[in-house]
């Protein structure tokens, strides 16, 4: 195992600077998940760390060691891609195999790693199967067992469930969570599914436009995000953000107006904000309620989805053209066009500034 620390890590393709000076420190054993939307730098910070591409500027140190000279093989790293990559004429116990017969290991040890690595994975009974012969997720866990068996000190994982259904990439979320807790192993995960990330994580990268947004735990990116599109990005469905404007501001609260003149008490640190200054509301669908306490808005019922175990309701509301989404009881169905009065607890609201910065909860 080993800690990986990146340091000023800039990369650029022509005129199209992709990362922007990352600094990231990953602990000895973290499983850290790097998330953003398309075209944020995640999957090309995480080819540096592998050596797959090289930083203009920059350090990469795994175990504390730079690796930065290094090719791939010598960096005690192992990747797993989305596409398995596969050797479709080689058995899975040949696939599994290769990298070592090819550095030209013992027989008896390589042996002895691929079936560890196969009772690992609960793929034993397919070591002599070809590729062609397993589904989806069983090809998976083959790309895992060839990562495994090389004992790396640090596992990459490239978007390795984007390729599979629904149904089994729950499955293969536990799996990976089992994995890392009988490995302990330094995990680096990129995925764009930001579920992935709130369910694998110990910490979550979220990444835009070649810049680190956030870093933290699950549930502090959720509780605390830092900036507003942090908020949008984590959470699912998304925060809901409304402009408003503030009306009166001190060190325990923010009282903000709509633009349909509603009011809502914010709890948050707002001490110097002057009545006036442009803001954004934020609220989760699961935040909204029908009854008080708390202010509230006045929203239209514009679609409804009824998934049993809940109700989303996406209404229209004067203030924003986006339409805001609402987290009901599975047994509460409004009808389309029906008017909802909204209320939101002052604790339960994010507030942000016109720079997209959150104005720090209490």
């Amino acid at each position: 195992m080993a800690n990986v620390a990146l340091r000023d890590i800039r990369k650029a393709f022509g005129a199209t600077e992709v990362l922007k000076g990352v600094d990231l420190d990953i602990a000895d054993g973290e499983f850290v998940v790097f998330v953003g939307p398309s075209g944020c730098g995640k999957s090309t910070l995480l080819r540096v760390i592998a050596g797959l591409e090289e930083a203009d500027t920059g350090e990469v140190a795994i175990g504390g060691r730079v690796v930065n000279a290094l090719s791939p093989s010598d960096r005690g790293i192992a990747m797993v891609f989305q596409s398995y990559a596969l050797y479709p004429h080689m058995s899975v116990r040949q696939n599994m195999a290769f990298g070592l017969t090819l550095a030209k290991t013992d027989r008896a040890e390589i042996e002895r790693r691929v079936s560890a690595a196969a009772e690992t994975l609960n793929i034993t009974d397919l070591l002599d199967r070809k590729p062609k012969a397993l589904s989806g997720g069983q090809r998976q866990r083959v790309a895992i067992g060839r990562a495994i068996v090389r004992e790396p000190e640090v596992f990459l994982f490239d978007e390795p469930l984007s390729n599979l259904d629904a149904a089994l990439r729950v499955r293969m979320r536990y799996e990976f969570a089992s994995l890392h807790a009988r490995l302990k192993t330094t995990m680096i995960y990129v995925t764009h599914d930001q579920v992935e990330a709130m369910t694998l994580a110990d910490r979550i990268v979220v990444l835009n436009s070649g810049v680190v947004e956030q870093v933290g735990t699950p549930m502090e990116l959720y509780e605390h995000p830092r900036t507003r599109f942090v908020a949008g990005f984590i959470g699912s469905p998304k925060m809901n953000l409304i402009p408003a404007e503030v009306v009166e501001a001190s060190a325990t609260a923010a009282v903000v107006r709509t633009t349909a003149g509603e009011t809502v008490r914010v709890a948050v640190h707002a001490a110097g904000t002057r009545p006036g200054q442009p803001v954004v509301l934020g609220v989760r669908p699961e935040h909204w309620l029908l009854h008080g306490p708390g202010d509230a808005i006045t929203a239209t019922v514009a679609f409804v989805e009824t998934l049993g175990h809940a109700t989303y309701a996406y209404v229209t509301h004067p203030a924003t053209t986006e339409t805001l989404t609402v987290q009901l009881p599975g047994d509460v169905r409004p009808s389309v066009g029906e008017r909802l009065t909204l209320y939101v607890g002052a604790d339960r609201a994010h507030l942000f500034d016109a720079d997209g910065l959150a104005f720090r909860r209490l």
